[in-house]
């Protein structure tokens, strides 16, 4: 061990372990004085070294040098900064009772131990390992190169995970820049056992293997270089660190039933009912006990956007089925009452198309067909609408969601699939604080999905974190369907487009069409520009009539938005429907309207990108 410190063995209730330590950080005799808070001190008391406060090595760009002074004079006699922060020591504030009320002042995380260090000057709490975090070090998990210390944002490196304990890093952090690896100080510091007994895993202990190379691990099935790996040389046997404690049985967003893990996996023919690749026997998996073919990988399985966290094997199965009840109650013949609406609903058939008619659930209009209109208001819904559920297990989602209707104060929210902004029904998540919302468009999504303009099923099998090219608009995508069978993919946003539209007061019906040829040669009978000159190949066509438009030229940059009068900070926002006579210039972009159009004071703006220029303008 050099003398900035190091990992090395020692002895705990007879077990091997890998313990950090500095010889600098050794407690040091005091000399004869007095405290900080003037208590005489004897020559044989210890004192604890002098840490600097991790703000001030922040702000200071001080990780080159050691975090270690011997003496105040050294801090104070470098100037600048340094001159101007209190000198005085972090406290060790050694507690017996585990304390984990507020976070740590660097690198935000929680969870304080039973010893943490406290900056009197800036009133901020430290985790030990924070403060006492080297500039570098050699890590066992990462013993090919050294990881550095740094302080970063979340903007500067994007969502990044601890290499040990997969939460996501930001602030202060140890990073390695050859293989871009991450890690908490706090996980950098812990100390490695070199034996591990997984009761669940394995009938033997399995020991550590520092050498980093290419084992593929029984449990999840992957080639994983990077991460800590222990081995079994009696039988072959290879577990990653972090795939040792998988639950046993789980409920997933993609299946109905519960699925529990099994190893290994016995020779079978299936895909995983994730990401649709081939699942290889030999390895761990998870399978479900009612339906023989049902799959999935470990890894696929435990993703965030799939597993809700829960370890289910210890509670009854009945606990974990979505109740649902019916969204509405006959009253008589064609009258019914519905459970977001105060008055009873009357069921009516369209006769004479009205732009103007809008389904308050989805915001579309009421074309043809049933709908059902309030005896006492305004209110009009689809009939479809009124049979949406009013709970859901979607599978973009791993919590439940139940269908809910904005408030009147604002009541506009995004997407978390398609990210439109709509202010119609939503699903929202029955969570607290998790925020999370479908349109009822993607809350419709189920797999296989089928899209109409491609001959393929399509499912949501590609990793949450890709952001593929759209091949419908040629766009980023957020959210995205995937064909196994070729290579088209499509983002939600177009995959639930309306499949046939009417344009203002026009008779005929517009259908979704996609076509290369033909957008080379047809111009958009609105904005009369060839449709061949935007991205994308898909617009609205009328065969009958030999007409076509742009996908917006027709439902506009917000089609999801009600026309209605709210307030927002108590001032009034009207928003106007595309059959206003008038088609006034935007305020922010200085282009006419040409559908919706949202005003507030005595601004206009064509679509909420805009509103929300005005929004920032007229608050000040």
């Amino acid at each position: 061990m050099d003398s900035d410190g190091g990992f090395h063995e020692v002895e705990n209730d007879g077990k091997p372990f890998l313990v950090y330590q500095n010889p600098k950080y050794d407690l040091i005799p005091y000399k004869q004085g007095s405290t900080s808070f003037g208590e005489a001190i004897n020559d044989d008391q210890l004192l604890q070294p002098l840490f600097l406060c991790p703000w001030a090595r922040r702000c200071s760009n001080h990780f080159s040098s050691s975090p270690l002074f011997s003496s105040a004079e050294y801090i104070v006699s470098t100037g600048g900064y340094w001159s101007d922060h209190s000198v005085l020591p972090l406290f060790w504030c050694n507690n017996k009772i585990f304390d984990a009320d507020g976070g740590c002042g660097i690198c935000r995380g929680s969870n304080f131990g039973t010893d943490y260090y406290f900056c009197d000057y800036c009133a901020k709490m430290f985790h030990k390992e924070c403060v006492q975090s080297p500039p570098k070090i050699k890590h066992p998990y990462h013993s090919e190169h050294h990881l550095q210390l740094q302080f970063s944002f979340s903007y500067e490196i994007g969502d990044q995970y601890c290499f040990c304990c997969t939460r996501k890093v930001k602030y202060l952090l140890y990073y390695c820049t050859i293989c871009e690896v991450f890690m908490h100080p706090i996980c950098a510091m812990k100390p490695i056992s070199f034996v591990i007994n997984p009761p669940k895993r394995h009938d033997h202990p399995l020991t550590f293997f520092p050498r980093q190379t290419v084992l593929t691990c029984n449990i999840c099935g992957l080639l994983r270089k990077l991460y800590p790996t222990y081995i079994c040389a009696r039988c072959n046997f290879v577990a990653h660190k972090d795939c040792m404690n998988y639950p046993h049985i789980i409920k997933i967003s993609r299946h109905n039933h519960r699925i529990s893990y099994i190893y290994p996996l016995q020779s079978r023919e299936s895909s995983c009912g994730v990401c649709r690749q081939i699942t290889n026997s030999g390895y761990g998996a998870y399978t479900c006990g009612k339906c023989s073919n049902y799959v999935v990988h470990s890894r696929c399985a435990l993703g965030k956007n799939v597993w809700d966290g829960e370890e289910l094997e210890d509670i009854e199965e009945e606990d974990d089925i979505i109740q649902d009840f019916r969204p509405f109650s006959v009253i008589s013949e064609g009258v019914i009452d519905y459970f977001l609406h105060d008055h009873h609903l009357q069921l009516k058939t369209i006769i004479l198309y009205h732009e103007s008619k809008l389904c308050q659930a989805c915001c579309l209009p009421i074309y043809e067909g049933n709908f059902y209109s309030c005896m006492e208001c305004h209110f009009i819904i689809h009939e479809t609408c009124t049979n949406l559920s009013r709970r859901i297990q979607h599978a973009l989602h791993p919590h439940p969601l139940r269908l809910v209707i904005g408030d009147d104060s604002w009541d506009y929210f995004c997407c978390h699939a398609c990210v439109r902004r709509f202010n119609g029904f939503n699903y929202k998540c029955s969570i607290r604080d998790c925020n999370f919302y479908l349109d009822i468009r993607c809350a419709a999504i189920f797999e296989p999905f089928y899209f109409k303009i491609h001959g393929h099923p399509l499912y949501l099998a590609l990793d949450p974190a890709e952001q593929p090219i759209c091949h419908i608009c040629k766009r980023k995508c957020y959210k995205q369907l995937n064909c196994i069978e070729c290579i088209f993919i499509v983002c939600i946003k177009c995959a639930t487009l309306p499949y046939t539209v009417r344009y203002t007061h026009d008779t005929y019906f517009l259908t979704f069409l996609s076509g290369e040829e033909l957008c080379k040669k047809v111009w958009c009978d609105m904005c009369e520009l060839n449709l061949g000159d935007t991205c994308t190949q898909v617009f609205y066509w009328s065969n009958e009539y030999y007409t076509a438009f742009h996908i917006e030229c027709v439902l506009g940059a917000d089609p999801y938005l009600k026309p209605g009068q709210y307030y927002r900070n108590g001032v009034e926002t009207k928003i106007l429907g595309k059959n206003n006579i008038s088609r006034p210039l935007c305020s922010v972009c200085k282009k006419r309207c040409q559908s919706t159009i949202i005003k507030r004071r005595n601004e206009i703006a064509c679509s909420i990108e805009c509103f929300l220029n005005v929004y920032a303008r007229t608050i000040h």
